[in-house]
């Protein structure tokens, strides 16, 4: 097996550790490989990779999810710096519905988080300079595009800083709580 992985919320999300082969020169890793994620049970099919890059610790960028047709499930990665990567399960009719799962992810722990579509998906860098990717299993579409406030109280999000100390887009400044947006999954 080139991954260890461990599931997360009645087996929806995946955090996931590739294998490093390591010598004199670095090291080689298998990041992705379609049959294995489909031996653990990951069957998605990725369209598209981002890279994001925050300058300043404590940038929030989330918690984002697109509307029915065109939800997404995620694979994030750290290439540089740590974050504190966070899902929320917006399914209605799942056991873990508002629940989420906070991991950190880093360039040195190497640790990978799937996310299933119908999850708000948001990350909070711990340290400057982060680089991010990651694959997604559907194009971005802006008018299905939703934010939900990492602030929300009924998801019970706890962050290692204090509100004025983070760095956000507008668009997720001004993030609504899930209520306000309504089940959608």
């Amino acid at each position: 097996m080139n991954f260890q992985h461990t599931w997360h919320l009645n087996h929806s999300v995946c955090e996931i550790v590739p294998l490093k082969y390591e010598d004199n020169r670095g090291f080689f890793s298998e990041t992705y490989k379609k049959n294995i994620f489909e031996e653990i049970g990951i069957t998605e099919k990725f369209v598209q990779e981002n890279l994001s890059f925050s300058r300043n610790k404590y940038t929030f960028r989330g918690l984002h999810f697109q509307r029915p047709p065109f939800e997404q499930a995620k694979l994030v990665r750290v290439l540089k710096g740590s974050i504190l990567d966070i899902a929320v399960d917006l399914r209605s009719s799942s056991p873990t519905y508002l629940q989420h799962v906070s991991l950190e992810l880093s360039a040195l722990n190497f640790k990978q988080l799937f996310i299933p579509a119908g999850f708000a998906h948001g990350f909070l860098t711990l340290e400057e300079n982060c680089e991010i990717a990651y694959k997604i299993s559907n194009y971005y579409n802006e008018p299905s595009d939703t934010t939900v406030s990492v602030f929300d109280k009924d998801i019970e999000i706890r962050l290692p800083c204090e509100k004025n100390q983070i760095t956000f887009s507008s668009k997720d400044a001004d993030a609504q709580s899930w209520k306000s947006i309504g089940e959608i999954f």
